[in-house]
């Protein structure tokens, strides 16, 4: 595709508009849903657990087929694609309503609702997501420009997670809905107008055989699992802390509840307002580095958060923020290093589906590992929701604070050596 080395506003609102909406829909389905079916319907929250672990992974594990069939699709044209999409979108609307709106209200028969619901929403959203992730790849360009590309579309994705973390609580469930409903609409519009990713001659003439083993390419390829290997370590780093923040805020800060969106906003704004400086470094050092730089902070930020305690509520709001700066290079630098790593194995047009496939299968994994990691741990440790024992509260310090330090300074140097020091 021939164009600049700078993607204009309006192209970047174009392409990255998608991205508000799939994450708008993301954080309801993790945060609310539960709360809201225990609540108001008296679901066992065990068994919801259980559903919603259940959809999830099976969700997970059908990724690198919707990216194959993504691929197949671009090969078909970008509007075949599209159209596909547009019905992705309504199932997506469709299963979101009908999560926080049932049609059943015995509680036994809402778990079979919600399971089923789930599985049609969290595979319209990875479908939509795959697809999303693939078209921005194939646009191509130079690191900068890929940079630019990714970094609209996550940049919009925060937006869409800063007002999903308002809407439910300020304005209820029927108004956020209602804004989704919008917005995907809109989304989907912007995408049609979009710059179009060329379509190779390579990939229309692909063959049945290669088409069935295309979905196993990518793990093919050592470069990928190189890049792989960096962003699964660097994602449970990630992901800990995620998981964990509430307890720690409440636990070892003592912090009252009402300081919970002060954290929370100040780490996801900040990512938002700081991704144009990554940018900027992208095209000064290149993207590796930069994204060594997000590392090396966020593991600075972790230790000196390490040090504080009961009533630190100023200092946290400061680890919020730097951490909220370091998310930045994790949001914008992995998918603009996939994007180019597909361009150079000769994989663009032909396959990106299948390699974001397997990218957003390790996303999902790692969640769910650093949930089942860090949980199990902590009780391990003697640390339980509530604690005021110093044993308990060090040990919820190690697991928030530490143990991601570790993981990503193991992170750093694979990306070090797996990917700096191979690149000419």
């Amino acid at each position: 595709m021939s164009h600049s080395d700078a993607l204009s506003i309006r192209q970047g609102l174009r392409y990255g508009m998608m991205g508000l909406p799939l994450a708008f829909v993301a954080l309801p389905l993790y945060v609310v849903l539960p709360n809201h079916y225990a609540k108001t319907f008296g679901v066992s929250m065990a068994a919801l657990g259980g559903v919603l672990l259940f959809a999830r992974l099976l969700d997970a594990f059908f990724d690198p087929l919707l990216g194959r069939w993504s691929d197949a699709l671009y090969q078909r044209g970008a509007s075949t694609l599209l159209q596909r999409a547009a019905v992705a979108c309504a199932l997506l609307g469709a299963g979101f309503y009908g999560l926080f709106f049932p049609m059943v209200s015995d509680p036994q028969l809402l778990l079979v609702w919600a399971a089923g619901t789930l599985l049609v929403t969290y595979l319209a959203y990875s479908f939509l997501s795959i697809s999303h992730q693939s078209w921005g790849a194939m646009l191509g360009g130079s690191e900068h420009y890929r940079s630019q590309v990714v970094a609209w579309r996550e940049g919009l994705g925060l937006a869409g997670v800063i007002t999903a973390a308002i809407a439910p609580t300020a304005l209820g469930l029927p108004a956020t809905t209602a804004i989704f409903f919008i917005a995907i609409s809109m989304g989907w519009w912007l995408w049609t107008r979009a710059p179009k990713p060329p379509i190779t001659s390579a990939a229309s003439h692909a063959t049945g055989t290669e088409s069935k083993q295309s979905v196993w390419r990518p793990l093919a390829r050592a470069d990928f699992r190189a890049l792989l290997a960096v962003f699964v370590v660097n994602g449970i780093a990630s992901a800990i802390p995620a998981t964990l923040i509430l307890f720690f805020v409440q636990d070892r800060l003592q912090a009252a509840p009402a300081h919970e969106p002060l954290f929370l906003g100040s780490y996801f704004i900040s990512a938002a307002v700081t991704i144009p400086l990554w940018l900027k470094a992208v095209a000064r050092i290149g993207l590796a580095r930069t994204w060594l730089c997000g590392m090396l902070l966020s593991i600075a930020v972790f230790i000196f958060a390490s040090q504080l305690g009961a009533g630190d509520t100023v200092p946290f709001v400061l680890v919020c923020a730097l951490s909220g700066i370091a998310l930045g290079t994790d949001l914008t630098i992995p998918g603009a290093l996939l994007a180019g790593l597909i361009a150079r194995q000769g994989d663009q047009g032909q396959s990106e589906g299948a390699y974001f496939g397997w990218w957003n299968f390790v996303t999902k994994l790692n969640l769910a590992l650093a949930a089942g990691v860090a949980l199990p741990a902590l009780a391990w440790w003697g640390y339980a929701p509530g604690a005021r024992d110093p044993v308990a509260l060090n040990a919820l310090t190690v697991a928030y604070c530490l143990l991601p330090c570790g993981l990503k300074a193991i992170a750093a140097g694979l990306l070090y050596t797996l990917i700096l020091r191979r690149t000419p």
